[in-house]
């Protein structure tokens, strides 16, 4: 056995008798509202009616109602589709919006 594989167990072997520590970093939290403003902008800017391709995604879950432009499908693929119904019910009753 030669010297560098007589090394390369010893390593392997001080390895074995510690314990290594895997830590995962956190993603910012995404809040929904952030997430409604970025697709619709993004689905503005390509053309698209937000509103019709927002109420498609939420209803069938089919996340090529919205577009890939600035991240919008993967952003919007990051929070549950009911976070998505709740934020905006929860504007709307704010604002009044029915007194219109």
């Amino acid at each position: 056995m030669s010297i560098r594989q007589k090394m390369e167990i010893k390593n392997m072997s001080d390895k074995i008798g510690s314990t290594q520590f895997f830590s995962v970093k956190k993603e910012p939290e995404i809040h929904v509202k952030d997430v409604i403003s970025v697709v619709y902008e993004a689905m503005s800017e390509k053309g698209y009616n937000p509103v019709n391709q927002i109420v498609g995604y939420i209803m069938s879950g089919d996340p090529t109602y919205i577009t890939n432009h600035k991240g919008a499908r993967s952003m919007i693929m990051k929070v549950e589709r009911d976070e998505l119904v709740e934020e905006l019910l929860r504007e709307y009753i704010r604002s009044k919006a029915w007194r219109e």
